[in-house]
């Protein structure tokens, strides 16, 4: 596993797991973020849970189109 930068994430969760889903090679999506007590410990540019979560809920029901799960680690 490895935390990579905000644009990655985006593309994760709203590009590839949907690709994958209606390729129908996965179920579900599984993103591992951490959380914000965790990420202001790590260098910049690493995306943090709550502020995609946050940008999930944002888009409303259905987006992305593919069921996930966002797991936030924290030390």
């Amino acid at each position: 596993m490895q935390f990579g930068k905000y644009a990655f994430v985006a593309y994760d969760l709203f590009v590839k797991h949907v690709a994958f889903y209606v390729g129908d090679q996965i179920d579900v999506g599984v993103e591992i973020l951490p959380m914000k007590s965790l990420q202001s410990q790590m260098s910049s540019g690493v995306p943090y849970y709550e502020g995609e979560f946050y940008n999930v809920i944002r888009q409303g029901r259905g987006v992305p189109a593919v069921p996930l799960v966002i797991v936030g680690i924290e030390p």
